[in-house]
């Protein structure tokens, strides 16, 4: 496990690195990609096998459909 000095000289370098305007985007995007993983485990397993039902084919090609009128 890490110390405390551990921690404190990998911030430093990351600000260095990164500058200290971008550390908000890095911290946001890192916690979106670790909450998009734990839903994308979470979710593992239930995945739909249900085969879906062809669609009729289209017989009027693009014209609107005839109405009759009686």
């Amino acid at each position: 496990m890490l110390g405390g000095s551990e921690w404190l000289v990998i911030l430093v370098i990351v600000i260095i690195v990164f500058g200290a305007t971008k550390l908000p985007q890095l911290g946001d995007g890192l916690g979106k990609a670790i909450r998009n993983f734990k839903r994308a485990v979470g979710t593992g397993g239930e995945l739909d096998v249900t085969p879906k039902k062809p669609e009729p084919p289209n017989t009027n090609d693009g014209k609107p459909p005839e109405v009759k009128i009686e």
